[in-house]
């Protein structure tokens, strides 16, 4: 039960969340939420923070040494994210932000901002991306980019972490059916990205202001995916040629066998002769 009660307040708050940071990067915009929006995106956190939860528990059930380096990669990468896109933009330090505030004050308070950013985003998509560079400090562009990356990468994880406790399996789950378990919990995570998906593509609150759909944008990054996957165009050229030199030498080599053969009846002749 208590479990539940957590689950529901963390939903709830998540889902609060995502409606404040869409009225804070529309501001200047009338917004009302549907009642199917909120539907989506109480299934979609649901789902998400749910599996993320229970896949972090199961492995770290059976390999407790090793879910320290899972947590604090997780956490160190996007606690420095921000900072990496803020130096590379060469930005001057923002120090709008409390005027009472002095640099090493300003300095804390990013560090706690991007702290309760990290902490988020090691469970759950964060509704509000942090932007050092911006005078609000937030990212008000939406990145597809960015979050269709995150979701495969998270979804690869999850899915290593299930293998590694499924390899590595304890006795106290005998009585569990462990592949069923693991398909599960990938389902589950796949329908939060599907909750995801119908949010952003048809309940989306502002979505006739978004420059590009997620449909659009998914089929770009497709696009991107398959543009590396697939091989040069110079190594297929050379394999071609590769292959009809291999042709040429394989007709020839029959062409000179065919015209061995057929020398052999006159040199039998001539020599009965």
């Amino acid at each position: 039960i208590f479990m539940v009660l957590s689950l529901l307040s963390i939903v709830y708050g998540a889902l609060r969340c995502n409606i404040l940071a869409i009225k804070i990067k529309y501001d200047d915009y009338d917004v009302s939420v549907k009642p199917a929006a909120y539907l989506c995106i109480f299934m979609w956190r649901s789902f998400e923070i749910a599996i993320r939860v229970t896949v972090l528990v199961l492995f770290s059930s059976v390999l407790q040494i090793w879910i320290l380096p899972v947590v604090l990669v997780n956490f160190f990468g996007f606690f420095f994210y921000p900072w990496i896109l803020f130096w590379q933009s060469k930005s001057p330090f923002p120090e709008n932000i409390e005027k009472a505030l002095s640099r090493v004050g300003t300095t804390i308070v990013l560090c706690l901002l991007t702290f309760l950013y990290a902490g988020i985003n090691m469970f759950c998509w964060s509704a509000v991306q942090v932007k050092l560079n911006d005078p609000d400090l937030i990212n008000k562009s939406q990145n597809w980019y960015r979050l269709t990356v995150y979701y495969m990468l998270r979804f690869i994880e999850n899915a290593f972490l299930l293998l590694m406790w499924y390899i590595y399996k304890t006795d106290i789950y005998l009585y569990v059916c462990a592949p069923l378990l693991v398909l599960q919990l990938l389902i589950g995570y796949c329908m939060a990205i599907l909750f995801m998906l119908v949010f952003y593509q048809f309940c989306h609150p502002c979505k006739k202001l978004f420059s590009s759909s997620i449909s659009e944008g998914l089929l770009s990054c497709f696009k991107f995916l398959c543009f590396i996957c697939k091989p040069p165009k110079s190594s297929i050229l050379i394999d071609k040629a590769e292959v009809k030199s291999a042709n040429s030498d394989e007709v020839r080599s029959s062409s000179k066998t065919i015209d061995s053969q057929k020398g052999n009846p006159h040199q039998s002749v001539s020599s009965n002769a």
